[in-house]
């Protein structure tokens, strides 16, 4: 059975139905089953209507669980989106980004999704409907593992909002084995706010190097005061990280190359007036 209902209610009330999937983009759903036929009922939710769409709120920005990555691309937001966008871009191929949304991204809870860390920098709410109500998480709750979500049954997950951060520039930056389709080795997102170079506010995420993308408090907090990243990240500053060995790169390479794309990911967003 194959639903694609066209208002939040329905697709409340469809998310009670036994054994049912919740799909907001399948980019990653249907390749997992390759040749074979789900044989549960799927319950698409990219047709949804309040469930799509990018719009500004009081005190910040909500952005709909079935936005398409094209679309967080394309839109025209502030600098501390300057992340968030380019991950948009990152995430898989252009027909990929085409269908894939940001309630799939998140909800699939990848230690490899792009879109969590600049999320995490910009203080990501996620808001999460079923027949009980609405309910608001912080991202960093929500995401409890590889793979695993606070979601509970009968839940959709309808929109993220971010609050008003007044300012500051957002950056990101991705190492993979190629340029381009690639699952990432280590990525960074930071947030910077500052006044001729003087760093004010920071925040800096690490992912696909843990479990679940990690904000790294002592850093941002170090950070304050300084004029340039350069040699201020330590091997302290990593703790909260936990990197493993797989096909892609070893933990310790991961440990090695996440310094300078930290550095590089600050200094670019130093650099922006």
């Amino acid at each position: 059975m194959y639903f694609q209902p066209t208002t939040l209610d329905q697709a409340v009330q469809d998310a009670q139905l036994e054994n049912v999937r919740i799909l907001s983009g399948g980019t990653d759903f249907y390749p997992s089953h390759g040749d074979s036929l789900p044989d549960f009922p799927i319950l698409d939710v990219t047709r949804v209507a309040d469930m799509s769409g990018i719009r500004r709120v009081d005190n910040g920005w909500r952005i709909g669980g079935a936005t398409s990555w094209t679309d967080i691309a394309k839109a025209d937001l502030p600098a501390a989106f300057n992340g968030l966008k380019a991950a948009a871009r990152e995430v898989g191929s252009i027909q990929i980004q085409n269908a894939g949304t940001i309630a799939g991204n998140l909800c699939n809870a990848s230690p490899a999704a792009d879109g969590v860390p600049p999320l995490l920098t910009l203080g990501a709410m996620v808001e999460l409907a079923s027949c009980q109500g609405t309910r608001r998480l912080p991202l960093g709750d929500f995401l409890q593992g590889v793979r695993k979500t606070a979601l509970q049954t009968g839940e959709i997950m309808t929109a993220v909002y971010l609050p008003d951060l007044g300012g500051g520039c957002g950056g990101f930056t991705k190492l993979g084995s190629r340029k381009y389709l690639v699952i990432s080795i280590a990525m960074v997102a930071v947030w910077i706010e500052h006044n001729d170079r003087k760093i004010s506010q920071a925040r800096v995420a690490v992912g696909a190097c843990s479990p679940v993308a990690q904000r790294l408090p002592q850093l941002e907090a170090d950070l304050i005061g300084l004029t340039s990243a350069r040699g201020a990240v330590t091997a302290k500053h990593l703790d909260g990280l936990s990197p493993i060995d797989d096909v892609r790169g070893s933990a310790g390479y991961r440990f090695d190359v996440v310094v300078p794309m930290i550095e590089r990911a600050i200094e670019t967003c130093l650099e922006h007036s």
